[in-house]
């Protein structure tokens, strides 16, 4: 992907584009795909990089939901269910089959789970990975050998998905360009074109520059996630907010408090929601909560009360206690649940939204990243509609995603990459200094920061150790050490000088600071951001 190429075709095309798609995000990247893949002309816009805000701070499994099924919601396990099964498809290189072991503690635990467990089997039908079955108490320490075992009667084993958030959300921006999509980060929309009290287009606003241009289109798609009633304020000043926000953080810990592949899942925590201790890029990740918040932040912070709650339940679960110094970093997430007469977080509701204005600005929130496929297909028949374009079928459901391949390669770092790994390992051995690590502490390599400045649209260093790598999730003092390096190999990249260096440390230092957990900046106001 080349960000020019992009900004010279939406600057100077005089033909107006299909769709004009806000937010790129998991949902505006789908949407991406999806229309471009009918045929249509697409162009996307986000304020920061690609899943800068939600959709890089999952909890990193694609899954049907089983709290949503204990809720009695059915039809949305179900559809998230088929969704998992075609992602797991489409993008084989990011998405994997993860056991999941639910430990038992009373007699009636057991039976309960073990019956809920067989109806998620049975949604699942031929899409499931795998049947999920009753272990003894031997069974479930040898799995999860530092599991609580006080009390501990037995378990029940299940399958689920597990992926990389940020890399699929490159990859599809991958996808979406491949197919003809113009594909744009830091640039933000600033407001909406209209003729005749119809939108027409949008303001946009290259943030690297400040350049400022106008980009007609037939129909204009809101896919802004937490901040979609900000972009909705745009057209209508008095719209009525439809998204709550709630806040959701993890905790990232050494892999010895849970070694193994074996993830656990403790079905009901206090605020009555699933907490899930998971295998991930060798560490552990703990979480989440569920916490309302009265406005969204693209960098949010944890608060006090969910830090505590999560270290809580991580030493209530595992017999070794971690300690705060044993927490490699901390992130916090914020998802937009639809509103639905009030009530908390925890109740509002999953399912996604659509919603059309007077002057025809589409509106998409709500649902998950497992669910990001069907949602792009429904706001893109919504839109066509809108648009008043050729209606065409929707292509997505067995399109491969850029870097969908079934072999693996022997380098663990490069096979998120994975058909893009074997062109990778040659620009690495092209030049001997590019096969040196990033840092000690991070399995990176710095040719990566080539790559990603050469394929993946990567701006600052942010991008790159936040989401084309994981760095900063993984372990954030190291990111922060690392921080030199990957500015002095991205300046060299896109011919910035010294200055430009100098502050990109300084602004990932200041922001990765909040992301290790002993930090007082971990506990600092949240960036709030619109639009």
């Amino acid at each position: 992907m080349l960000r020019s190429t992009s900004l010279d075709r939406v600057r100077s095309d005089a033909e107006p584009f299909d769709f004009a798609v806000i937010g790129g995000g998991a949902t505006g990247l789908g949407i991406a795909v999806d229309a471009a893949s009918r045929g249509h002309r697409v162009a996307l816009f986000e304020q920061a990089d690609f899943a800068k805000g939600t959709s890089s701070r999952s909890t990193k499994l694609v899954h049907g939901g089983v709290r949503y099924l204990r809720q009695g919601n059915v039809s949305l396990v179900l559809e998230a269910l088929r969704e998992r099964g075609r992602l797991a498809h489409n993008a084989p290189h990011l998405v994997r089959d993860l056991e999941f072991v639910i430990p038992t503690y009373a007699w009636w635990e057991g039976p309960f789970y073990g019956i809920g467990m067989k109806v998620y089997d049975g949604l699942a039908g031929k899409l499931g990975f795998g049947p999920s079955r009753h272990l003894n108490r031997e069974e479930t320490i040898a799995l999860l050998p530092t599991i609580e075992r006080e009390h501990l009667t037995g378990g029940v084993i299940y399958h689920d998905g597990q992926f990389d958030d940020a890399r699929l959300a490159v990859n599809l921006a991958q996808t979406a360009e491949a197919l003809g999509a113009a594909m744009l980060n830091y640039c933000r929309c600033t407001g909406l074109v209209k003729e005749r009290g119809v939108i027409a287009g949008v303001e946009i606003r290259d943030e690297e520059t400040g350049e400022e241009f106008t980009v007609r289109a037939r129909a204009v798609i809101n896919a802004t996630g937490v901040f979609v009633d900000a972009v909705r304020r745009m057209d209508e000043a008095a719209a009525v907010e439809m998204v709550a926000v709630s806040q959701g953080i993890h905790i990232v810990l050494p892999r010895s408090f849970l070694p193994g592949e074996t993830a656990l899942m403790v079905p009901k925590t206090a605020d009555g929601r699933v907490l899930f201790a998971v295998p991930w890029h060798g560490c552990v990740v703990v979480g989440t909560t569920d916490t309302a918040l009265p406005s969204p932040s693209l960098e949010p912070r944890a608060l006090d009360e969910e830090r505590d709650f999560v270290m809580e339940h991580a030493r209530r679960h595992l017999a070794n206690d971690p300690t705060d110094a044993d927490v490699l970093s901390i992130f916090a997430g914020q998802r937009p649940l639809v509103r639905a007469g009030g009530g908390k977080t925890a109740a509002l509701s999953r399912d996604h939204t659509i919603v059309g204005s007077a002057s025809g600005l589409v509106t998409i929130t709500g649902g998950k990243w497992t669910t990001y496929r069907r949602m792009a297909e429904d706001a893109v028949n919504r839109a066509e509609i809108v648009a008043g374009i050729e209606t065409r079928p929707c292509a997505t459901a067995e399109l491969p995603i850029h870097g969908a391949t079934h072999e693996t390669t022997c380098e663990e770092n490069l096979r998120p990459y994975g058909a893009d790994a074997a062109a990778l390992a040659d620009l690495l051995k092209s030049e001997p200094r590019w096969m040196e690590p990033l840092h000690p502490a991070l399995p990176y390599q710095r040719g990566e920061v080539a790559w990603h400045a050469r394929h993946e649209m990567a701006r600052t260093v942010e991008d790159v150790l936040a989401r084309r790598t994981r760095a900063l999730l993984l372990n954030a003092r190291a990111a922060i050490e690392a921080a030199p390096i990957v500015a002095r190999l991205l300046a060299a990249e896109l011919g910035r000088d010294a200055p430009w260096e100098h502050a990109q440390v300084a602004a990932f230092t200041a922001l990765a600071r909040g992301y290790v957990f002993t930090d007082p900046a971990s506990r600092a106001a949240p960036v709030a951001q619109h639009g």
